[in-house]
């Protein structure tokens, strides 16, 4: 359990790196291990301020974490229009969103009995 545990942090951890390397902002990581009958463990949220920036979002997670750890998401949605992409890596799952589509959807208020972490940004 503790190697599972220290997986998903390694994963985690570079994701929000490469969320950080294209200026996602408003990154936050909602622990869900506490919670019953959830589809994973870890939603990490973030926004970007368009279409183009949310691919670039998508597109340096999915570098990174290939680079790094030598894993590929298991699905990933939404990346036509970029509005709301989902990246499924199985126990963590990556929601990058446009302003606008984060706050019309709110899922942050929707899982609310999660643990939820903010991620300071520098920029």
């Amino acid at each position: 359990m503790t190697k599972e545990n220290s997986n998903a942090d390694h994963l985690i951890s570079v994701i929000v790196n490469g969320i950080e390397d294209v200026k996602g902002q408003n990154i936050n990581i909602l622990d869900l291990r506490e919670i019953e009958n959830t589809v994973c463990d870890y939603f990490i949220i973030c926004e970007g301020t368009s279409n183009t920036q949310v691919n670039a979002i998508v597109n340096s997670i999915q570098k990174k974490v290939s680079k790094e750890t030598k894993d590929k998401p298991w699905h990933i949605e939404g990346s036509d229009n970029a509005e709301w992409v989902l990246m499924d890596y199985v126990n963590v799952v990556v929601h990058v969103f446009q302003k606008h589509i984060r706050e019309y959807y709110d899922i942050e208020s929707l899982w609310g009995d999660a643990k939820t972490t903010e991620i300071k940004t520098s920029y």
